[in-house]
């Protein structure tokens, strides 16, 4: 199929055949064409712009001269980059010449001055028009204000910011006042340490897991189930040593599961930690994790720590709580064997509690 035929056929045209009266028959079909193309463009919200195959600027929509307030075809050629703000002009021109070059789709978010003079934040894309031969004949792209809900973004970023200090101030301020009610009762000191532990495991969780941008998020480590665990259990020297290993799947959380889940193996860390395998210097604790479908299988296994004599006759606290996080919090299972060799904990908790389906309410 020729260019022409091509073009005719995307608008609506039939193609014409060799013999119908020639030139005349196809220049009237590429006039019609044309036409037709300028009220299309003209007729869309965004900006519609179209350049040669060497990236020469020849044509813009009525709603780019509209946005700009610049004069006619002042644009053309290498004219657009002076449009953009100077700090994006590089990067955009960059991206551009790679496209060119490779072809690949063209899209980069950069600010555009408006005829009021601000600039306003745009997506521009564009895609390659070839013809049967796979040669490029053309570029069509369009720009698209996107201002209003970047700065929609920026503001979300500086609330969350915000509320996420007030968070954490409110963690300090509880570790505070617990330490204050332990110092005037020492009898409860060694209850008030676990529980300034447990709130710190909580900070450290809702740190991690909370709506991040790119510059706030957690630098090399993504919200995954590995990454919340090795930030719960940094403080164990065995992580670093290679005697606490985590390996198997990798799924997703979100801030909804992070707190339940540091809950469960800041308890878990901290009985190994006291009683178990962490208590031993050659004590090894692995951390073995597979997905199926919605089950996510987890399996701590302690080994080489001192020898257990069966399961205690009470139950702690903790315990309980590790309980009610996987039974009610995660939806899931939880089954501790009391070995000889060591502590093994068997849970099965709930993919779409670790992390929530796209569009499901938060």
């Amino acid at each position: 199929m020729s260019e022409l035929d091509f073009l005719s056929r995307a608008f609506g045209f039939g193609a014409q055949a060799a013999d119908e009266e020639g030139v005349v028959a196809t220049r009237d079909t590429l006039q019609r064409m044309n036409s037709a193309f300028r009220i299309l463009t003209d007729a869309m919200p965004q900006m519609v712009w179209s350049t040669l195959p060497d990236g020469f600027h020849d044509y813009y929509n009525a709603r780019w001269y509209e946005f700009t307030g610049v004069p006619q075809g002042s644009t053309d050629g290498e004219g657009w980059n002076g449009m953009f703000h100077p700090d994006d002009q590089e990067h955009s021109r960059r991206v551009w010449q790679h496209a060119l070059e490779t072809g690949d789709q063209y899209e980069v978010t950069y600010r555009l001055r408006h005829h009021s003079g601000e600039y306003r934040w745009t997506l521009g894309r564009a895609l390659p028009l070839k013809n049967e031969q796979g040669k490029i004949v053309r570029w069509i792209g369009t720009c698209t204000d996107i201002h209003e809900s970047k700065m929609m973004m920026e503001e979300n970023e500086v609330l969350s910011r915000e509320l996420s200090h007030r968070i954490k101030n409110i963690f300090a301020v509880i570790n505070g006042l617990i330490g204050m009610s332990a110092r005037q009762n020492p009898q409860l000191r060694p209850m008030a340490a676990e529980l300034q532990d447990r709130i710190a495991a909580l900070g450290r969780a809702h740190e991690f897991a909370r709506p991040h941008s790119e510059q706030s998020r957690p630098i090399a480590v993504a919200s995954t189930l590995h990454g919340l665990l090795g930030e719960i259990l940094s403080a164990y020297p065995a992580l670093g040593a290679g005697r606490l290993t985590m390996t198997g799947d990798n799924p997703e959380i979100d801030d909804r599961s992070a707190t339940p889940v540091a809950l469960v193996f800041h308890e878990l860390a901290t009985n190994s930690a006291k009683y178990g395998a962490l208590s031993s210097d050659l004590g090894t604790v692995a951390i073995e994790i597979a997905q199926n479908g919605n089950d996510v299988l987890i399996d701590w296994i302690e080994q080489k720590g001192p020898a257990l004599q069966g399961e205690p006759n009470e139950t702690g606290f903790g315990t309980r709580l590790v309980q009610l996080a996987v039974t009610q919090q995660l939806a899931g299972a939880i089954e501790r064997h009391w070995l000889a060799e060591g502590l093994r904990v068997d849970m099965r908790i709930s993919a779409s509690r670790l992390k929530r389906a796209e569009g499901a309410p938060v």
